[in-house]
């Protein structure tokens, strides 16, 4: 037991001993970092250009890591993003010997104590120009001077809305010194490309890259170069949430559009389907214009709801046509001929249309025999027959006896009755007279009648023949459309 103390005992007082060494140690390199920043900067300035020899670069490594997009802002043409700005370069001023200072290697100082390089985003779109974080700066023995600033950036990008929602843009950072030129500040780039290893994802773009050139501009004002360093961010936008909320609902409605040709056109409602389809799409029309920028590109889902609002409009003027056909009624002139054998004769099997009335269960040859039953082609045979027959008497005494003769087999009439009979034989030329009037009347209604009936037909044939053509280009319309989604 005794031992077991003893040993714990040594462990502590170990311990003890060892966090007051360290605790020394840090006393120790704090006092000479005190004294190593009052012997740094009791002479210096952080005005000038740091260089021993003023002819000479000064090179500074650029490092731009792309945190987060918070914002494009496609009608103003502004892509809002969270950068991390790394800028590392020496200062010919700031170096001493470590050995001196108890191996103090880097100390961290305010970023305004030190000479900074004025390197700005050269196509910034905010309003605010205010100054740079002030974070802190390491220092190395060696005079190399790392600054790392966070920053919220708004710079202008040019943004090509032709194939929205599938479409793809690229957006350039470029960062350059304000006020040195190449011989006095030269931007060399740490990486060929951004880093995006720390990158929150986006819900609305993605990231396929973010390449990094430097360029050497020499612009008219001046015979000195300009290096730049432009990094290109290259966005894919993600079109999920376009397809489910503009374009699915609009392709929908699309096809509803055709189905007016199928409506009856004693229904009432086949022009108040086009126009309110119409006013559905324009509704979304709008919706697209609102986040659009105003240019000339017209986006690829605004041309599909130009063409499907034209070809809407177009199939409520041909609903109006038809109707007119549909209402021509008994006063029209006859279907021309060519109408005839081209809609009636060909048009009509094509499309499987039937006569007004008719439809697809009920048989032809029925129908037939309906009709002339409902028709009286019997009636029309005997009013035929007894014309025939009256025509045929020489005077008036033949007529007389062979309607008593008539009358004789058909009734056995005898006597004072046939004469009687035969006195009025004149009534009988007066009822024949009207019963042919009543005759050609019907005659020129069921002609009237078969008129208007025709042409119905022919309205309800161009029914079906529009109604497919429109069905046919709202798919292929839509296929087109989805297919950019490849």
């Amino acid at each position: 037991m005794k031992r077991n103390s003893l040993s714990s005992f040594s462990v502590s007082l170990w311990l003890l001993l060892t966090a007051v060494m360290l605790q020394a140690v840090e006393s120790a390199k704090g006092k000479y970092a005190h004294m190593l920043f009052n012997e740094l900067f009791e002479d210096y300035s952080n005005a000038l250009r740091p260089v021993e020899d003023t002819d000479k670069v000064l090179n500074v490594t650029l490092q731009i890591t792309l945190s987060q997009i918070k914002d494009m802002d496609e009608r103003n043409q502004i892509l809002s993003a969270y950068l991390w700005i790394r800028q590392s370069w020496y200062d010919a001023y700031l170096k001493w010997d470590k050995d001196k200072y108890d191996g103090l290697d880097s100390i961290r100082i305010p970023s305004n104590l030190v000479w900074r390089p004025d390197i700005v985003l050269y196509n910034k779109a905010d309003d605010d120009f205010s100054e740079p974080v002030n974070t802190n700066v390491v220092l190395r023995y060696d005079g190399k001077i790392t600054w790392d600033a966070p920053a919220i950036t708004k710079s202008s990008c040019v943004v090509d809305v032709s194939y929205f929602p599938f479409d793809s843009q690229q957006c350039n950072l470029t960062f350059g010194s304000w006020t040195y030129n190449g011989n006095q500040v030269d931007i060399i780039n740490s990486l060929d490309s951004g880093d995006l290893s720390d990158f929150v994802e986006d819900v609305e773009w993605e990231i396929h890259g973010m390449p990094a050139v430097k360029n050497v501009i020499t612009y008219g004002c001046c015979s000195e170069p300009y290096p730049d360093v432009t990094f290109t961010l290259i966005l894919k936008r993600k079109s999920s949430f376009y397809i489910f909320n503009l374009l699915l609902p609009c392709i929908l409605i699309s096809f509803l559009a055709p189905l007016g040709f199928y409506l009856p056109a004693d229904s009432g409602e086949k022009v108040s389907l086009g126009v309110t389809v119409l006013l559905a799409l324009t509704v979304f029309q709008l919706m697209v214009a609102e986040i659009m920028p105003p240019s000339e590109n017209v986006p690829l889902i605004g041309k599909y709801y130009i063409a499907t609002m034209t070809m809407i409009t177009a199939s409520t003027a041909l609903t109006i046509i038809i109707m007119n056909l549909h209402h021509c009624g008994s006063e029209a002139k006859p279907v021309p001929q060519w109408a005839r054998v081209v809609i009636l004769d060909y048009m009509s099997k094509i499309f499987f249309v039937y006569d007004v009335g008719e439809n697809c269960t009920s048989p032809k040859r029925e129908k037939e025999e309906e009709r002339k039953l409902e028709g009286g082609d019997g009636c029309q045979r005997r009013h035929k027959e007894v014309r025939s027959h009256i025509s045929n008497r020489n005077d008036d005494c033949d007529l007389k006896e062979k309607l008593n003769g008539s009358l004789n087999k058909s009734y056995g009439v005898h006597g004072e009755s046939v004469r009687e009979t035969v006195n009025c034989c004149s009534c009988y030329k007066i009822l024949i007279k009207n019963i042919e009037y009543i005759a050609n009347c019907v005659r020129d209604h069921k002609a009237n009648r078969a008129k208007g009936i025709e042409w119905k037909k022919v309205a309800k044939v161009m029914d079906r023949f529009f109604m497919w053509i429109f069905f046919i280009m709202v798919f292929f319309m839509s296929v087109l459309i989805i297919g950019k989604a490849g």
